[in-house]
């Protein structure tokens, strides 16, 4: 039980604190997305999101030109985490699924910020297990903060004596279009049929 609270505990602060990189605002006129925000991201949606480098679940060096390829919903996680992590893939990946009975085609994946122990053998299970689509997304240290830097996420390592440690960390999830970008973010709180209907918005104005 003390274990299960830290982690809540956690990662509640750790949602607090990457909260503080969004502000709800109208979005712009000139913004082909319009229709289908719900909000605007502090800094503009260009402040989110970029190149990185990491190691597919199967082994390989892939970067963000490899793993866009088709609408993608990202999540930061990793994948001891006891209760969070699971069931915000879960949302996910039924959010995909709702998508698929639409017509839509959007690749789920699962970045970890816990490359200590996510190697990619254990994303490939992860990820099987969660859903058939999902990519499970790993590597160094330094590629999985420069990756998360990037798209302003936040990860905390708990101090630990043992191999049982948690990470503190931000939860939200992000819809990235090859042409585009990143172009929303979803709260953990927001139920697969949402994000189903406001993916659809993106991927259609989008041409996608």
């Amino acid at each position: 039980m003390t274990r299960l609270y830290a982690s809540v505990a956690g990662v509640a602060v750790a949602a607090m604190l990457g909260a503080t990189a969004y502000v709800a605002l109208k979005p712009s006129g000139d913004d082909v997305f319009a229709q289908c925000r719900a909000g605007s991201v502090a800094g503009g949606s260009g402040s989110i999101g970029g190149p990185f480098t990491l190691v597919s679940e199967t082994g390989e060096t892939v970067t963000d030109a490899d793993v866009i390829t088709r609408p993608s919903l990202l999540y930061f996680g990793y994948t001891f985490c006891p209760d969070v992590c699971p069931a915000d893939n879960v949302r996910n990946a039924e959010a995909v699924d709702l998508l698929i009975e639409q017509g839509h085609k959007v690749q789920p994946v699962f970045i970890s910020v816990d490359p200590e122990r996510d190697t990619p053998e254990v994303m490939a299970e992860f990820t099987e297990y969660m859903h058939e689509d999902m990519l499970g997304l790993t590597g160094s240290p330094e590629q999985v903060k420069a990756a998360s830097t990037a798209y302003r996420t936040f990860y905390r390592k708990q101090p630990s004596d043992d191999e049982f440690y948690l990470v503190d960390h931000s939860t939200f999830s992000y819809l990235v279009l090859p042409e585009h970008g990143f172009v929303e973010f979803f709260r953990r709180e927001e139920t697969p049929e949402a994000m189903a209907e406001r993916i659809g918005c993106f991927v259609d104005a989008a041409g996608a």
